[in-house]
């Protein structure tokens, strides 16, 4: 069994009430960790922290010393990308090959933020005033909460714990209580690169007391989470006690749409990749398919051939192509809607059980439903796992009308030869990201978030240093004469 410390004030320390729970290994229900549970006392020490090293000896570092923090970060995540990608698999059954590449890539994150760090720039004013000089300057926000999910960990930490030092803040980030062990294991990477105690503390506990203690707190000055809408509706109103400000990246049903003319063998493997890629764990999956009449049915029958011969298995071997899911609760969830589809008039065209043939594991077969509309449960709720719901559509106009009757707009595709209904389609549809004869990648250059219930404001990319900056406006009087009427404003 292996032991996790919460990394607070740059010290792995237990819980001071001795409270722990353990992490379960999916792809065979084995306990393997033993996490110390944070709560009120740890939230509070570790807030503290963060502000005493934000108002302390971080504000007083130069930028170009923040960037090689910054850099040392990404050194060592690429020298420990094969032990965080191991920890990461056994904690959440995503594929090892996948845990290993993202800890390797994501590094690349923290090199694009320390290449930003000394590029931000504030502007002189051409202002409307005499004798006045007048110029803005970026400042940081200060203590950042941020609430990482189980999937994709080092991404959605990245995201949000690169830019957040690149700007000079501080932050308290709380891993889900489901998988924490990857951030856990991450926070010995911090500490080995160096930073002041205090920048960078990582814990762990059950969100109706951490989360909620964190992201209310008096001194947290900005909130970053991931996660899910009906966690976010408490978050936005924990936000009213600290006025802190909010991102919200909520996940989506993403829609794909294929259209006749499109490349058949480009468009079947970018399906694939959109929802049976991490086992559709992924809140940009594109469980909503919708064919182009004419297709219709030999796209299905591919599809169908091509579910049906992914590789499942030990996501630790390079072989495996899907491993199990997550949480029982999440199986037990997909299992109900798909019930609930098949009674409203869905039809399974493959898949639809748990596989029998593992007796430990909450693993589940890849799904393809074929569904007449989409307000059925499999085609209208989030499911995060292996389900896919396809519909098939007339043309252009119908297409861009189903992609947007949709609560969510965090992603969507758009598989077609043809340059004016990729660029009218993507234009029209309501989607944060939109990806064209592709899918699934990113990048740290590119900004990534959604509309409507996929949440607000942006991750990634070099827009986001304001997300973690305030502006400060300077005047200065250059002018000989004392100040004119002071009951005058000018």
């Amino acid at each position: 069994m292996q032991k996790f410390k919460n990394y607070i004030n740059g010290n792995f320390v237990n819980s001071k009430t001795g409270k722990s729970f353990t992490s379960i290994d999916p792809s065979n229900e084995k306990e393997f960790a033993e996490i110390s549970l944070a709560e009120e006392f740890e939230v509070n020490t570790a807030v503290e922290a963060a502000y005493n090293a934000f108002h302390g000896e971080w504000s007083k570092i130069l930028p170009s010393k923040r960037a090689q923090y910054l850099r040392a970060i990404g050194d060592q995540l690429k020298h420990n990308a094969e032990l965080l990608g191991t920890i990461e698999t056994k904690d959440t059954g995503k594929l090892f090959k996948e845990t290993k590449f993202q800890a390797n890539y994501i590094a690349e994150y923290y090199y694009y933020y320390a290449g930003l760090v000394d590029k931000i720039e504030g502007a002189t004013l051409p202002i409307d005033k005499e004798d006045m000089q007048v110029f803005t300057t970026r400042v940081p926000v200060g203590v950042i909460a941020a609430i990482i999910p189980w999937n994709s960990q080092m991404f959605l930490t990245a995201v949000k714990l690169a830019p957040a030092l690149a700007m000079g803040n501080t932050i308290v980030i709380k891993a889900s209580e489901i998988a924490p062990t990857p951030l856990l294991e991450f926070a010995k990477i911090i500490d080995k690169a160096g930073l002041p105690k205090g920048v960078v503390n990582i814990l762990t506990g059950y969100a109706d007391t951490c989360s909620k203690l964190l992201t209310s707190h008096p001194k947290i000055n900005k909130i970053a989470f991931t996660g899910g809408v009906h966690t976010a509706k408490h978050i936005v109103k924990n936000s009213a006690e600290n006025l802190s400000q909010v991102s919200l990246e909520l996940g989506g049903k993403s829609p794909v749409v294929v259209f006749n003319d499109a490349r058949k063998d480009n468009a079947i493997n970018g399906i694939m990749a959109s929802i049976f890629g991490a086992g559709g764990q992924s809140c940009i999956a594109g469980s909503r398919l919708y064919l182009q009449k004419n297709i219709y049915d030999e796209y299905l029958k591919e599809l169908k051939t091509r579910a049906e011969a992914i590789t499942i298995g030990d996501p630790m071997s390079n072989s495996t192509q899907l491993g199990p899911l997550a949480t029982l609760k999440q199986l037990q969830n997909i299992e109900d809607k798909i019930k609930q589809t098949l009674e409203q008039g869905g039809k399974i065209i493959t898949g639809g059980n748990r596989i029998n043939e593992f007796k430990k594991g909450f693993y589940f077969e890849p799904t393809i439903i074929e569904c007449n509309h989409h307000n059925l449960p499999a085609a209208e709720n989030e499911l995060f796992g292996p389900v896919l719901s396809v519909m098939k559509f007339n043309d252009e106009d119908e297409a861009v009308k189903l992609m947007n009757d949709n609560t969510f707009g965090l992603a969507a595709g758009v598989f077609t030869e043809n340059n004016g209904i990729a660029m009218r389609v993507s234009k029209a549809v309501q989607a944060g990201i939109v990806f064209v004869n592709t899918y699934r990648l990113i990048s740290p250059m590119a900004p990534f978030g959604g509309f409507k219930n996929s949440g607000y404001g942006r991750e990634s990319g070099i827009e986001v240093m304001k997300d973690y900056s305030n502006t400060k406006t300077t005047w200065i009087s250059t002018s000989k004469e004392p100040l004119s009427d002071p009951f005058n404003l000018r």
